[in-house]
Parts: structure tokens; C-alpha cells; sequence
């Protein structure tokens, strides 16, 4: 298991500094982390299309962008993710976690848990999946994607990878 502040640190190392999202209790450590750090801005966000907003946002602004969700939350940024980002190349990072990947979890998160990546494939959104021994190579090969390609890319986070 991986300390979300080293976790946060590789994001800000690789060049993100910017970061908004939705609370999720797998990354709360992290969304701490962020918050506490003079040398970045996270912005709360009360849902994720609005975070979705404020990354592009801060993205025309100059900055690099990572939104922070829970799976669940990205059916609720879908359009804004499609009609938005996609068509106007604003690209940003999603740290999505992935609840009910495995059917081990609250009811509520099984469905969307078993339809999140067939959700990204449909509208053509590139993602990954990590793993503690792979998050220092898809944070810098995340970065390289938003820089080049100009388009979201989300990475979802199990629990039990970061604390």
C-alpha cells in the first residue's frame, strides 16, 4: 500500500498542479494531502460534472488538472465530459476509484462498479487501472497523454492501493 501523500507528491512531481473532485472515502487521505500543500490547489467540488467544469477551467487558465471521483461519479460527468472536454480538446486527468469492481461492496456501487470502463470505451475516453507496483508509470504516462493528445484520460484507483 502506497501513502497518499507520496501518491500526491508523484501527481505534483509529474507536473499536475491543480486538483478538484468529489470526496470518496478510498482517497480522503489524499484529498488531505493536497488540501494541506501550499505548492497546489484543490478546489471541492459538490458534484463531479461541476469538478469537471472548474479542471477545464484551470486548464485554459494554464494549469495541469486532476479530478478526483468516485466511479459512481462518472455518470454524472459524462456530458460534461463528452460535450465539453472531448469536442473542445481540454484535456485533464481522472483519478476515478473504482468501488464495486470486484462485487464486494454496497449495493449501490455494484452497477456502476461492473459498467465504468464499458462507459469510457463507448465515448472513447483512454483509461488504466492501477496497482502499487504501476502508479509512478501510468502518473507519467497519464501526463504525457493530456500534454500530446489534448483529451481526458482516466486512471481508477482499487482500494487498498493508496491509504
Amino acid at each position: 500500500m502506497l501513502k497518499s501523500g507520496d501518491f500526491a507528491q508523484e501527481l505534483i512531481d509529474t507536473g499536475y498542479d491543480f486538483f478538484t473532485g468529489v470526496p470518496c472515502s478510498i482517497i480522503g487521505n489524499l484529498i488531505t494531502s493536497l488540501t494541506n500543500r501550499p505548492d497546489v490547489t484543490y478546489i471541492p467540488s459538490v458534484r463531479e460534472d461541476v469538478a469537471i467544469g472548474i479542471a477545464s477551467g484551470a486548464y485554459m487558465a494554464g494549469k495541469k488538472p486532476a479530478v478526483l471521483m468516485q466511479n459512481s461519479g462518472l455518470g454524472q460527468c459524462l456530458d460534461a465530459l463528452t460535450s465539453l472536454n472531448l469536442i473542445y480538446k481540454l484535456p485533464c486527468l481522472l483519478i476515478v476509484t473504482w468501488r464495486g469492481c470486484d462485487g464486494l461492496d454496497a449495493p449501490e456501487h455494484l452497477v456502476m462498479g461492473k459498467a465504468c470502463i464499458k462507459l469510457l470505451d463507448t465515448v472513447g475516453i483512454s483509461h488504466h487501472i492501477f496497482d502499487v507496483d504501476n502508479t509512478k508509470e501510468l502518473i507519467n504516462m497519464s501526463y504525457k497523454y493530456v500534454s500530446e493528445k489534448k483529451e481526458p484520460v482516466a486512471l481508477f484507483l482499487k482500494k487498498g492501493i493508496i491509504d
